[in-house]
């Protein structure tokens, strides 16, 4: 019987994508891999834990679910998060960023300066540039104050920044055009926090990173695993969380939060994706389609 493997997630590494498994086996990805797994069969998908601590009552969460996690876990990790307000003394300095994801497709966010662009590429933003960097609170209200005075969002769902990926522009200049011109206005903001430090503006282009520039569109994504289904497809572009795989003779995309909580065992080389698991279609346009293909 093959070992089972449980996935922790995919990190972004300066290598490139990189697939983390519990117990810290690590599989660096590359364009051409193929990357091949079944789910289990008879298995029932388990939450995460917290915070490094495994789930008190082995929780079974939805297949659906991206974050893994029961609500009881899911509430404590939410309560140490930066981005839910739940670290007001953190001391390190933090930068306000604006991410692109397509057109139309701006957001502002905050992440630690130690961190460098790690985050950016963690949510999947093609494009980003920094705004400022400072102490954290003076971060926070400048986020506020993109959301307030420009209506700049802080949160894109994922399921928005696949269904554009397949008609981004070419031309980079053309990319960078929107935040360009958000981080023009934002700088000249009068409300602007004193303690955070301008930063001129610098774009930087993930397009050839995520391997999006050579990739063909995406049709569709995996909505959910479920046990005794498989997925193989060999990879030809990755962006934040998502793996785009050719199956078959088309790419679809797979979320890797989605693997996190099951027992994956190694399949062979198959036909692509397993037809229990539900695919939601890119509608032409950027929107999704209700049915499954």
């Amino acid at each position: 019987m093959a070992q089972a493997w449980k996935c922790a997630g995919l990190r972004w590494s300066t290598e490139g994508p990189v697939l983390l498994w519990d117990g810290g086996r690590r599989s660096p990805l590359s364009w051409g891999k193929r990357v091949a797994f079944a789910v289990a069969e008879g298995g029932v998908r388990g939450c995460v834990g917290a915070r490094g601590h495994a789930c008190p009552v082995r929780a079974p969460v939805s297949g659906r679910s991206t974050g893994a996690r029961c609500e009881e876990c899911a509430r404590l990790d939410r309560a140490h998060s930066v981005a839910a307000d739940g670290i007001a003394d953190d001391p390190r300095p933090y930068r306000v960023y604006l991410a692109w994801f397509g057109p139309g497709l701006v957001k502002v966010g905050i992440t630690a300066v130690e961190r460098g662009s790690a985050r950016l590429l963690e949510q999947g933003a093609v494009c980003f540039c920094w705004l400022g960097s400072g102490p954290l609170m003076a971060a926070r209200r400048t986020e506020e104050l993109l959301r307030a005075a420009l209506r700049v969002p802080d949160r894109i769902p994922y399921a928005e920044k696949r269904a554009v990926r397949g008609a981004l522009p070419g031309d980079e200049e053309e990319r960078l055009c929107e935040i360009r011109e958000v981080h023009g206005r934002a700088v000249e903001l009068a409300e602007w926090p004193e303690s955070l430090t301008r930063a001129p503006f610098e774009g930087v282009d993930h397009l050839a990173v995520f391997g999006l520039d050579a990739a063909p569109a995406a049709r569709g994504e995996i909505g959910e695993l479920v046990a005794g289904g498989a997925v193989s497809g060999e990879l030809v572009a990755a962006a934040g969380p998502d793996l785009h795989l050719v199956s078959g003779e088309e790419v679809i995309v797979l979320d890797t939060r989605l693997m996190r909580g099951w027992e994956l065992v190694p399949v062979g080389a198959g036909p692509g994706v397993d037809m229990r698991f539900p695919v939601r279609e890119f509608k032409e346009g950027g929107h999704l389609q209700d049915g499954l293909f």
